[in-house]
């Protein structure tokens, strides 16, 4: 039997509302992202550790109400109005921390999209009490709003980031696989990304299928070192 031919192609992250799978970790914050829930704040922070799903979720909220997804580093004064013509959702807002600029746009954007009844997501690692925004005034709007944290997976939770994360790269690896990663690997989302790459790159390398032997000497290969 000829072996899986293995490319090196960019992976192409899906971000439809199923291609997200729905756990206790995160279910909340998939209820909050309806368009018909109204947040009580007009605003709505979603926190969460690298990879656990906030940009998917982000983008989703985006389609599904008209909204624009902006990088917090990205953002300036003069995007301002604009933006503030409609929903919007801002990511990676802690990046901004030491960025005064940055948050004084943020922080009249906040005001304006509220003005004009409009919703305002902001993205972020970190709860919302530890983002340490040096603006005092956009710090405390901050944690006025609606929070929804996502938190680190189950069993059955991670095992779908797997399988999403190898999709992903358009990788289809035998089925013993994940089931042998979930049970070894650390719990957590920058966990799963990592020895997703990882294997990848060895089954690349070696122009070999995906397959638990492979796994199994890439993961003893990790703890030895």
């Amino acid at each position: 039997m000829s072996e899986q031919l293995s490319f090196d192609l960019p992976a192409k992250p899906a971000l439809g509302r199923d291609d997200f799978f729905v756990a206790p970790s995160n279910a909340m914050a998939v209820a909050l992202i309806d368009p018909a829930f109204a947040w009580p704040s007009g605003k709505l922070v979603l926190t969460g550790p690298k990879g656990s799903g906030k940009t998917h979720l982000a983008h989703v909220w985006a389609k599904e109400s008209g909204a624009r997804v902006v990088p917090a580093r990205a953002l300036t004064e003069a995007d301002v109005p604009d933006l503030a013509s409609g929903p919007v959702a801002i990511e990676d807002v802690p990046a901004i921390a030491e960025d005064a600029r940055a948050q004084k746009a943020l922080f009249h954007l906040h005001n304006m999209v509220l003005t004009h009844g409009h919703r305002l997501m902001l993205t972020g690692r970190p709860a919302p009490n530890l983002w340490g925004l040096g603006l005092a005034d956009l710090q405390s709007r901050v944690q006025a709003a609606t929070h929804a944290a996502l938190e680190a997976p189950d069993d059955a939770l991670l095992a779908v980031v797997l399988a999403k994360l190898f999709n992903d790269r358009q990788i289809t690896p035998k089925p013993d696989v994940i089931p042998y990663l979930v049970g070894r690997m650390d719990r957590s989302f920058a966990a799963a990304a990592a020895v997703v790459d990882q294997l990848d790159r060895l089954a690349l390398a070696e122009q070999r299928t995906l397959s638990r032997a492979l796994a199994i000497r890439m993961m003893s290969s990790d703890q030895e070192g």
